[in-house]
């Protein structure tokens, strides 16, 4: 799944640890979901998007050509 985290962090000027932090999970797993590496749990990208007060599909965008 494609997402604006890094992007949006850079814009607030916090670090993954900052957004880690804010959610309640790992500095890794921000690593590992900014890369593309792990897609968040429904939970978690609801914390996500409700930390940077955006909706969650303006934060994550499921790739094309992939199916659900």
């Amino acid at each position: 799944m494609k997402n604006r985290i890094r992007v949006l962090r850079a814009e607030r000027r916090w670090s993954q640890a900052d957004l880690a932090a804010q959610v309640g999970v790992s500095r890794n797993s921000i690593i590992s979901i900014e890369n593309g590496h792990f897609d968040p749990s429904l939970t978690l990208a609801f914390d996500i998007a409700a930390a940077f007060e955006m909706k969650i599909e303006d934060i994550f965008e499921r790739e094309r050509g992939k199916s659900a």
